[in-house]
């Protein structure tokens, strides 16, 4: 008689959207983050490890265009309240930045990772759980911290392996900007201008009252050096200057690292930046690796300046994530400790036979300890 508290093959399976990472991958995966949280430690960012789980109200509050309806709620049993999942790290750096870390010395960089979850996948991203890590520069609004923050995220790419790095510059608040004065729309037409340059209709633009002046915004894009020109042209009444030099002079500090273009209309991805948002893409990955940009925390009211990465994406760009080989060495019955542990010291992995019958090869060993030297198998 089967006992009905045994598993059955239906129980292990694993909800839609969420995998296990099995050895190779989840090498491949401790490989890339490493190599990227070093990256941002060598320029001065200080890791924080917020909690997996916060007020639902804290998560919101911080950041605007957070949607709480896409995280993973739950009642706390101790006080009641809802508590929540993270979908964002950033959002709890902010957290920080603004409370316990209130008082430290501004500039203030902080870098993090982290699992975050989503209560449902999408069609772009299938996956409900994410490893995100990325930096956080708090306490200025200049061009000169949104360059050094994007060249970080270049950094820590390339130190994770990756090339054929490019980036899209983006203008978040580009529509607001223009509709105050220098292309006036009421309320209720920015928000359908909003709406249809982020479809790219053309012709529903053209419908929308005052629409049809932001139509050269559709063709302001493309590679950064001709696309910017195309912007400059249409900001007739200097609306903006200001960010327009702004995009020169990062585009300036970063181009000899990554290809660079513009899309000053886009807005996907972009929910809580302000004047300047960037996208990176790599050869070998799909969709974006990551996302950055300036923004503004709420309840301090502090401008910082940040970027986002996920390591899937930048598993693929690096060849789908499945690690090479590394030399493994074969210890037999009896071996010589310290020849093995000195080999160890050296960077070897090595594995230990439990019994005679134990195969080298089998075990995924290269290399075998023949007193205290590696012979290869």
């Amino acid at each position: 008689m089967t006992d009905p508290n045994t598993p059955s093959l239906s129980d292990d399976l694993l909800p839609e959207g969420l995998e296990d990472a099995l050895p190779a991958r989840a090498s491949a995966i401790s490989h890339a983050l490493r190599s990227i949280l070093d990256a941002m430690d060598g320029h001065g960012y200080d890791r924080v490890r917020p909690p997996l789980v916060e007020f639902e109200k804290s998560l919101a509050g911080r950041m605007d265009g957070v949607q709480t309806r896409r995280m993973v709620r739950f009642t706390d049993p101790v006080s009641l309240r809802t508590l929540a999942l993270r979908s964002d790290m950033t959002v709890q750096v902010g957290r920080i930045a603004a409370t316990v870390l209130g008082d430290a010395p501004r500039p203030l960089r902080l870098c993090y990772a982290g699992e975050v979850a989503s209560i449902r996948a999408d069609q772009l991203n299938p996956s409900r759980q994410r490893l995100q890590t990325g930096a956080e520069l708090v306490g200025s609004d200049t061009s000169a911290a949104a360059s050094e923050v994007l060249m970080v995220a270049i950094e820590a790419l390339e130190a994770a392996g990756v090339s054929g790095i490019s980036v899209d510059f983006t203008l978040p608040d580009l529509v607001d900007v223009l509709a105050q004065e220098a292309l006036p729309l009421s309320e209720t037409a920015t928000e359908a201008v909003r709406r249809e340059l982020d479809t790219k209709d053309a012709a529903g633009l053209a419908a929308v009252e005052g629409g049809e002046a932001y139509l050269p915004l559709l063709y302001a894009a493309g590679s950064f050096e001709e696309a910017i020109e195309r912007l400059a042209a249409i900001d007739a009444k200097g609306a903006l200057a200001s960010r327009i030099a702004g995009l020169r002079d990062i585009a300036t500090k970063v181009s000899d690292r990554a290809r660079l273009t513009l899309d000053p209309s886009e807005r996907h991805g972009f929910e809580y930046q302000t004047w300047f948002g960037f996208t990176l893409y790599a050869e070998g990955a799909r969709g974006a690796l990551g996302r950055g940009g300036t923004y503004s925390i709420k309840g301090s009211d502090e401008a910082a300046t940040g970027f986002s990465l996920y390591v899937e994406p930048v598993l693929q760009a690096l060849g789908g994530g499945n690690a090479a080989q590394r030399k493994t060495l074969f210890l037999p019955l009896g071996h010589d400790a310290a020849a093995a542990a000195a080999h160890r010291a050296d960077g070897w992995r090595t594995i230990a036979a439990l019994t005679e019958a134990d195969d080298p090869t089998i075990l995924g060993c290269t290399h075998r300890l023949d007193g205290d030297a590696a012979t290869s198998l």
